[in-house]
């Protein structure tokens, strides 16, 4: 009777074999005596291993036939596929440079190739009339697949993503949304997404102010922003109502950072101030319509932002911004793209992922108060 060891070591190869597709699915393994004699073991010893095979799911033995493959072969694995970038912010935030980065750098693992079409001028307007016909090109060249980061910041963007996802579902395409969904909170799309955690950020930043000292938050945000903002505005309000401060309608305020006469309007309590912008960019253009209001950081008010831009940190202060976890998200991205792929489930998936607090001088009060 042969030992455990060699029973393993043929069940192993066997399995192995199957996986690797030498077996295809519905093709008949030899015989158990045809076995035996490929391994000079007992016909014992392959009947245990074929039983074994069984009850995992691998293969069916059928009295008066032999035993049938039933594992399928995930062709995927062989493959090499194509997938578009559809990554219309490049041109504005430093965010997607890094997930396109990344993309592009797990493609040379041969697994994939990517197309990279362009839509990253820094005009809204420019990537409104690029990101259409980027996504005609990518269908016409039936890529496998698209990642695609939500247009913002254009009047009609929202139905422009809609065009966009509806174009890419006709012609079979799996779609993963980077950073943000197509539909505003409470909806979800049918897609899968995979961004910053929005509303922890959120609450990370409201806490951060209220524990720097701030007792008045506001958030500022633009006209036609994407729908992620309004999730760290959800974020916000429900820590500051938890820490017993008031936030409603006049906290919350969506102009153009740059409009001297919507920041004068506003009520500033000195040295208990803090406002939370939707992102750097909102926040530097502010940080200069602040100082034309005389109004000074650091002592009358505290401002923070989100993205951490390399250029937050060469601002008149130092700006406090939110680190989103850039290469993690095309990681994940990648890995959502393989799923659907696969023949997974279609039930979509919500990958919301945690970023990271880096404080600076914006959001620390002088003349000894509390940060």
């Amino acid at each position: 009777m042969e030992n455990k060891t060699v029973y393993k070591t043929i069940y192993d190869a066997l399995k192995e074999e199957i996986i690797e597709n030498n077996y295809p699915v519905g093709s008949m393994l030899p015989t158990e005596l045809q076995m035996a004699s490929r391994f000079e073991v007992s016909r014992p010893t392959i009947t245990k291993v074929y039983d074994k095979l069984q009850d995992e799911g691998f293969v069916k033995k059928k009295r008066g036939a032999g035993t049938i493959v039933l594992y399928e072969h995930d062709k995927t694995i062989d493959r090499v596929f194509t997938f578009g970038l559809l990554l219309p912010g490049v041109g504005e935030s430093e965010i997607f440079p890094i997930i396109n980065d990344q993309l592009l750098k797990r493609s040379e693992s041969g697994k994939f190739n990517c197309l990279w079409d362009g839509a990253t001028a820094s005009s809204a307007d420019i990537r409104r009339s690029l990101i259409v016909f980027c996504c005609d090109n990518y269908i016409e060249k039936q890529v496998d697949g698209v990642f695609f980061a939500p247009l913002e910041r254009v009047l009609d963007a929202d139905e422009i993503n809609h065009q966009i996802c509806r174009k890419l579902q006709a012609a079979n395409i799996p779609v993963i949304l980077i950073d943000r969904d197509i539909v505003k909170n409470p909806l979800r799309s049918e897609f899968d997404i995979v961004c910053l955690d929005n509303f922890n950020a959120g609450s990370v930043m409201a806490t951060h102010l209220i524990d720097a000292g701030c007792e008045l938050i506001y958030y500022f945000y633009r006209p036609d922003s994407a729908f992620s903002v309004l999730s760290r505005l959800s974020g916000i309000r429900d820590t500051v109502l938890n820490k017993g401060l008031k936030f409603g309608e006049k906290n919350i305020i969506c102009a153009d950072p740059s409009d001297l006469k919507v920041v004068r309007q506003m009520k500033i309590i000195p040295g208990k101030t803090g406002v939370i912008c939707a992102n750097d960019s909102t926040a530097a253009v502010l940080m200069s319509t602040l100082d034309e209001a005389e109004l000074k950081i650091s002592t009358d008010l505290l401002i923070c932002g989100f993205d951490d831009m390399k250029y937050s940190n060469h601002l008149k202060h130092a700006l406090t911004s939110f680190r989103q976890p850039c290469t993690t998200i095309a990681d994940m991205s990648i890995d959502l793209m393989f799923r659907r792929l696969s023949g997974n489930p279609k039930i979509p998936v919500t990958a919301s992922l945690r970023g990271e607090l880096n404080a600076k001088e914006s959001t620390k009060f002088v003349n000894g108060c509390v940060c």
